[in-house]
């Protein structure tokens, strides 16, 4: 009797030698290369990285899509009015069918924002427990819902509640899409691809303007709120009946319930017995066990909802003690400050300076070229600096400064013509900042922390920069009535936007791409990790 047992012993302690000089002797190749051909054989078949980038493109053309299409003319429309000789013409759009005041038009726009900052915090820590490629599902389910439920929306209060869910949908998307692409770009292009993904943003503005005016005008407003639904609709579908992707620094699911049955396997393994002969069925009380379960579930499901807000707080100090995102997130707020201005009141500021007939045209024009080629060329010249930190730093400071300088000297200008010729200039090295300035968001955090970077750089934009910088800038007209005087004091606070991302060049800054996740184990380890483990004696044949 006693042999066996000696020999189980030999061969249980054996066990951990027997991997560890399997594991010694298996030739291991970089860190990065092992950990991309490990996500390589867990990709599902319809995965390309190109592939991953035009889909996200395209979702985030059609969500910036919706936001042009609920400012244009022929969606917003305008109020009945009657001249004083008793003439009425009807009301068109959505303010003409449900006779709204400007300040409720100005509330939709708000009802979207509210929904949005609310959600992507929740979005981006959900994506710790479930997969985040599913979320993105969600969120686009739920978008095509309620841009759906906008076109047939019966009054000001549902069309209001349809836009608050509109911004829910879009919340998981833009809080995980940039990781993604992010962890699948080249990394000599990954600027490069997220400057193609942040150029869908002026790009569909102006798609939206354009499609709602002529839906609007030939149709009717609704049709071109079901078209969206439509059109977002297949893309919905797939982030649920594809095999999903995994994000950098997340466990995934399949892992998650291996640990967990080890876990069990260890902890059961010497008390299965035990409890076979202590558990008696029929001497247990089954009302007992139920009510008892009961309470056991209820309180799981608060110490649950407990244990998400405390991880959901420490992650958010996590965020705030790291000074580059920091400083990177507060220069991007006086940055977005102005940009949120611009698009309000640059073309009511340039009609009055310079007595423009077509300042809309002339504006959204020079917006829709400078954000695309900015955009673009930001994301080429970092990759052809080198993408670190430190250079992105460096480019949205010297871009955003001298695109302060020329926009500034474009509003002292008396002719029109050379205004246009600096602020397209000041426009684009302006936009020039959009890569690098969510490149440094989305490297200066751990892997896992990536989510809830972009949520909360996107949260702090909207509510200290454009969401207040509209309604201030008109108290400053209202008190100075000078439009070009307006116009340069906040052209000037470009300047502290290039001032606080010039101090983030001197800051410390390590790229944690490569660093190890929230679980404690690397990336490349944690994919390596089951191989290893499972397949150990597979692997000893096969040497065999």
């Amino acid at each position: 009797m006693g042999e066996p047992v000696t020999a189980s012993a030999d061969s249980t302690s054996s066990a951990p030698t027997l991997i560890s000089e399997m594991a010694s002797t298996t030739p291991l190749r970089d860190g990065d290369d092992r950990d991309r051909s490990s996500s390589a054989d867990e990709n599902p078949s319809w995965f390309s990285p190109r592939r991953l980038l035009v889909i996200f493109c395209v979702i985030n053309m059609l969500n910036y899509v919706d936001r042009g299409v609920i400012a244009s003319n022929g969606v917003n429309g305008s109020r009945s009015k009657c001249a004083e000789g008793g003439v009425c013409t009807s009301g068109s759009g959505i303010q003409g069918d449900f006779d709204l005041s400007n300040f409720e038009d100005g509330v939709l726009s708000s009802a979207f924002m509210a929904g949005l900052l609310v959600a992507s915090p929740i979005f981006a820590t959900l994506a710790k427990s479930v997969n985040p490629f599913r979320l993105i599902g969600v969120g686009l389910s739920v978008w095509t819902f309620a841009t759906a439920g906008c076109g047939c929306a019966f009054d000001f209060w549902s069309i209001t509640i349809f836009r608050m869910l509109v911004g829910v949908g879009e919340a998981s998307f833009i809080s995980l899409a940039a990781p993604f692409i992010d962890d699948n770009a080249p990394v000599a292009q990954k600027t490069a691809w997220l400057a193609s993904f942040y150029m869908c943003i002026p790009t569909g503005i102006a798609l939206g303007y354009v499609y709602g005016g002529v839906v609007g005008n030939s149709l009717h407003w609704r049709y071109a709120f079901l078209g969206e639904a439509i059109l977002m609709l297949p893309f919905a579908i797939i982030g649920f009946v594809i095999k999903p992707l995994q994000l950098r620094g997340f466990i995934s699911s399949k892992l998650k319930k291996e640990e967990v049955l080890g876990e069990n396997d260890i902890i059961d393994g010497g008390q299965s017995s035990k409890h076979a002969v202590s558990v008696n069925c029929d001497d247990v009380d089954v009302k007992r066990i139920n009510s008892k379960s009961q309470k056991s579930s209820l309180s799981g499901l608060v110490k649950n909802f407990s244990a998400q807000i405390t991880k959901f707080w420490r992650d958010v100090k996590m965020l705030l003690a790291e000074k580059v995102y920091v400083i990177n997130v507060l220069g991007y707020i006086a940055y977005n400050f102005v940009i949120g201005a611009y698009s309000y009141w640059g073309p009511k500021a340039g009609h009055d300076i310079y007595h423009m007939d077509n300042a809309d045209l002339m504006f959204g024009g020079i917006t829709i070229v400078c954000g695309i080629f900015g955009t673009l060329a930001g994301g080429y010249i970092l990759d052809r600096m080198q993408s670190t930190i430190s250079n992105a730093f460096k480019l949205l400071s010297s871009a955003t400064f001298l695109g302060a300088g020329f926009c500034f000297g474009a509003f002292c200008f008396r002719n029109l013509y050379g205004f246009i010729v600096l602020f397209s200039i000041g426009e684009l090295l302006v936009f020039a900042t959009q890569a690098p300035v969510n490149y440094v968001c989305l490297h200066c955090v751990n892997p896992s922390l990536r989510p809830l970077s972009m949520a909360i750089s996107t949260v702090s934009i909207h509510i200290f920069g454009d969401v207040p910088s509209s309604p201030l800038v008109g108290v400053l007209q209202d008190h100075i009535n000078n439009w070009r005087l307006s116009a340069l004091i906040l052209t000037s606070i470009l300047f502290i936007a290039a001032s606080i991302w010039f101090v983030g060049i001197f800051l410390r800054a390590v790229d944690r791409f490569n660093e190890a996740s929230e679980h404690g184990i690397p990336t490349v380890e944690r994919s390596n990790k089951r191989p290893l483990l499972e397949n150990s004696a597979e692997a000893s044949q096969e040497s065999a």
